[in-house]
């Protein structure tokens, strides 16, 4: 292909990149739009080029609201199309993964959006340049560069307002040498960090770090060493937050969903599917449980075994079941390496997973051999999904909802 050449682009990639044949993926483009593009470049078995200009545009092609969008920040990937056309494509996804596993006519609800500047998780990339300053940002897209965010129409105004001031305390932490990163979590005391830096932390550091909480009413900066443990470098009081009406003691770097909104869609929707009629006696599996956000609304309805890999996350859900006297027996158990076997799922009416991006392929045939009656899962990831449910499907299972 030479510079300038023309291309048509005929559909939407999973990261919300235009295709056009061949295929070549082009950020920035559109479906049905006519473009120029510079020659693609290679990338594995992908082809990628750079948008160059619009020769004919999309009908649901809008400014991009947030000013960093066209300065290539990799936060968000559609804002240059409008709502209805980008919750459409979502839904589409989906309803394309469950045919690709064996439902083809599987009901697809309209998609939940949420509303803006109300996410509260935000892991953010952090710089030291040569002459000292550092950059506290979001990655540029297709890019190691990191793009500092003044303002965001994603992130909850409290935490972006934390990112001016975190990078003008870094610069003067010594345990920052090049690269580093914050998880933030936004709890109801507060902004909750987990730092992590290419050097060790000294009693200065902490020092720097404890009056930086003090500053911004911070509950708790904890700081992940080098060799992948994590301890606190700061704390002013409880890091809680309340999920569901139940207090739960947040772990350092907790996963939580990303904004309210989300999670109240996805637990309304999980308690849809339950059976409509549990006996006092029935039994629910709750599978990659973390803090318990789907575990105290099921409690609700039936009792839960609750099973997850992380340490810290099943020591925090089970104190907080056994506070609130919830039916919930919480279990560490690592399901990709040691799934729940076929004769241990037995005695449940129901199974709710909610996995990891990487899906639940090992756990999800096992509950397939099993048999059980209801499988309500949760996914993030609509490839993963087509290829775990494919078990299911082959199983005999149909989709209800």
């Amino acid at each position: 292909m030479s510079a300038g050449v023309a291309l048509t682009i005929t559909g939407i990639g999973a990261a919300g990149d235009g295709i056009a044949p061949g295929p070549i993926f082009v950020p920035g483009a559109l479906p049905g739009e006519q473009i120029r593009a510079t020659p693609p470049d290679r990338r594995g078995e992908a082809r990628h080029a750079r948008l160059d200009g619009i020769l004919r545009a999309s009908p649901d092609r809008v400014a991009p609201p947030c000013q960093h969008f066209n300065a290539g920040c990799g936060g968000c990937a559609t804002q240059h199309w409008s709502g209805p056309a980008a919750a459409s494509w979502k839904r589409d996804r989906l309803i394309e993964a469950l045919s690709r596993a064996g439902f083809p006519d599987a009901p697809v609800a309209p998609t939940v959006t949420v509303p803006p500047r109300t996410r509260r998780r935000a892991d953010f990339a952090i710089r030291r340049a040569r002459d000292g300053a550092v950059t506290v940002g979001l990655h540029q897209r297709g890019s190691p560069d990191i793009l500092a965010i003044p303002d965001c129409l994603v992130l909850d105004p409290r935490l972006v307002a934390l990112l001016a001031p975190l990078a003008a305390m870094l610069r003067g932490l010594q345990a920052l040498r090049r690269e580093g990163s914050a998880i933030v979590n936004l709890l109801d005391d507060g902004a909750d960090f987990l730092l992590r830096t290419d050097g060790d932390l000294d009693s200065t550091g902490r020092a720097l770090l404890a009056g930086f909480a003090e500053a911004h009413h911070l509950p708790r900066i904890a700081w992940a060493t080098r060799d992948g443990a994590v301890e606190t470098a700061a704390q002013r009081g409880p890091a809680r937050l309340r999920l569901s009406g139940v207090e739960i003691a947040v772990p350092p770097g907790a996963f939580l969903q990303a904004a309210p909104a989300g999670e109240a869609a996805i637990i309304a929707a999980v308690l849809a599917g339950l059976p409509e009629k549990l006996t006092a006696r029935a039994r629910v599996a709750e599978l990659y449980a973390g803090l318990g956000t789907l575990s105290f609304p099921l409690a609700q309805r039936a009792a839960i075994a609750s099973f997850e890999g992380d340490a810290a996350a099943t020591a925090a859900l089970a104190a907080a079941a056994a506070r609130a006297g919830l039916r919930i027996t919480a279990t560490r158990r690592d399901l990709a390496r040691q799934p729940l076997s076929p004769a241990e799922l037995a005695p449940f009416v129901a199974v709710v997973l909610d996995p990891p991006f990487a899906g639940a392929a090992e756990q999800m045939a096992a509950i397939a051999r099993a048999k059980v009656k209801r499988v309500i899962a949760v996914s993030c990831n609509p490839v993963a999904l087509a290829r775990d449910t494919r078990a299911l499907s082959g199983a005999g299972y149909r989709v209800l909802a």
